[in-house]
Order: C-alpha cells, then sequence, then structure tokens
C-alpha cells in the first residue's frame, strides 16, 4: 500500500515519521502507529521492534538499523543520513522504535538531524516501557500512600545513573531502571549507601507484553547481591519501591494483553450475534 494518504499534494519531500512501537504487544500500539505503518514507504526498525508488529508494514522496505549492548551496532549518523536520504526521495518513511521515540530512543536526535535537513517530520506516541513493564506485571509506578512520584533512569552506565539515583530521597520514589540488567548489582549498592532500605522490594520485568514475560521479584540487598544479573533476560526493566509488592496482589490476576483482546473480541461477537 503506498502512502499517499498521507503525502500533501505538490510536495516532493516525504514524511518521516518517528513512531512509538510500544512494549511488544501489537495490540498496544496507537491507531496512528498502525496506519503509517500501513502506508509507509521505507521502515528503519529497531532491535526490540515485535516481528508482529512489521507484518503491518505491508510492501513497504524494510530496513534494520537496531542496536544492541555487546553486538555490532549502527552508527547513529548513518540512520540520520538514512532517514533524511529516503525523505529527499520522495518516499514517506517509518523510524520505529520499541516503547517511545523520546525516552532513551534517540528520537530527540534523530527530530534534530532532520530539522536541519529540512525535512518535515511528526512523533507518534508510544507506550513506553518504563510505565508498561510494570503495570503488565501488577505493578503501579505510583499508589496513593506508597508512592507519589517515579524516576526514570537508563542503567547502562555508572554516570547515566549516579547523577540521579545520588540524589534521590531514600524511600521517596519508585525507580524504574531500563537497560540495567548488567549493572542492577551496582545500582542496588548505590541505593543502600544513600539510605534506601535493604529490605526494599524490587522487581526485574522481562520480555514484558510477549509471550515469553517473566518476573522475579525480591528485595535491593537481593540485587546488590547479584542476584539480578541472573534473573531475568534483556529486554528487562528493573523496579525497585514499595508499590513492587502491589504485584503479588494484583499480577496474578492480570491477563496477558493478547488475551484481554480475545476475550473482547468474543464479547463483542456474542453481543453481535444476539
Amino acid at each position: 500500500m503506498t502512502s499517499s494518504a498521507f503525502r500533501t499534494p505538490g510536495r516532493a519531500t516525504g514524511l518521516v515519521s518517528l513512531v512509538g512501537a510500544g512494549p511488544g504487544d501489537p495490540d498496544l500500539l496507537t491507531r496512528r502507529a498502525v496506519r503509517r505503518l500501513q502506508e509507509a514507504d521505507v521502515v528503519l526498525y529497531d532491535a526490540l521492534v515485535n516481528p508482529d508488529v512489521l507484518d503491518l508494514t505491508g510492501s513497504a522496505q524494510r530496513i534494520f538499523v537496531g542496536k544492541r549492548a555487546g553486538r555490532p551496532q549502527v552508527q547513529q549518523d548513518f540512520i540520520n543520513r538514512l532517514l533524511v536520504r529516503a525523505a529527499r526521495r520522495g518516499r514517506n518513511v517509518v523510524r520505529l522504535k520499541g516503547g517511545d521515540p523520546f525516552v532513551f530512543g534517540r528520537g530527540g536526535e534523530e527530530a534534530l538531524a532532520l530539522v536541519a535537513a529540512g525535512i518535515p517530520f511528526e512523533v507518534v506516541p508510544g507506550v513506553s516501557s518504563a510505565i508498561a513493564a510494570p503495570e503488565l506485571a501488577g505493578i503501579p509506578v505510583t499508589h496513593r500512600g506508597i508512592s507519589a512520584a517515579f524516576v526514570v533512569v537508563s542503567g547502562h552506565a555508572a554516570e547515566a545513573y549516579s547523577p540521579v539515583l545520588s540524589t534521590l530521597a531514600p524511600q521517596s520514589a519508585t525507580v524504574v531502571v531500563m537497560m540495567g540488567l548488567a549493572s542492577s548489582a551496582s545500582i542496588a549498592e548505590l541505593l543502600i549507601e544513600r539510605g534506601w532500605l535493604p529490605s526494599t522490594p524490587a522487581a526485574i520485568v522481562s520480555g514484558a507484553a510477549t509471550t515469553n514475560a517473566r518476573v522475579w521479584t525480591g528485595t535491593v540487598a537481593d540485587l546488590a547481591d547479584g542476584a539480578g544479573e541472573s534473573a531475568g533476560e534483556a529486554p528487562a526493566t528493573i523496579v525497585i519501591g514499595e508499590v513492587v509488592s502491589m504485584g503479588a496482589i494484583l499480577g496474578a490476576e492480570l491477563a496477558a494483553p493478547g488475551e484481554r483482546a480475545r476475550s473482547t473480541s468474543e464479547a463483542l461477537g456474542t453481543a453481535a450475534a444476539r
């Protein structure tokens, strides 16, 4: 399917859509994200994008530009050039990212490159795993009387998380760490040094919104002892705070997103039959 549905008549340059693919399940895409995928000429996608999401792209050219720790990576400057070149050829481009484009997705860098090149673009927000992964495990990042705030940090390097966590008062907020499995022990040690209780509940949610979803629960002390390094598999989200204790209450009763979708479809079908 061509992208003429959202190309402005008379415009030689294509549109670049920075699209959030959400946490994995295609049912959690926004309606605009689905439209952009169906109408795109070119799709540049990341490593964490669910193949089922790519199935929505129809006949569009698909280009893998993913980055994964410890593996050969496509350089960001090269991705920026691909976006600009495809748009200048009049093609409408979807830059498809896991989660949300502007949450640790380098969407801002790509937007700046497009502005510098004079390329029209839009941002299609996605459901960030920073919130979705805990939610799907029954863990609300805020809850009245337990946590009135949450902080999201990247765990890939100490210089990314230390400046934030070092200034956070103990037990003052829910801490959500993305890309931090390898750093989980160091992060926990930092929190304990800052006065956090070693008994503070902690969780690792891996494969959220997929059929391989897995949840590990323990304490900050467990993480400091290295439990987190073998408790989950990337992509994983670490959650630290008293709200984690709610996962034991809510998580067992939660249906997976796909199951909820099927139940809704079945209910609608039954109602229509009546």
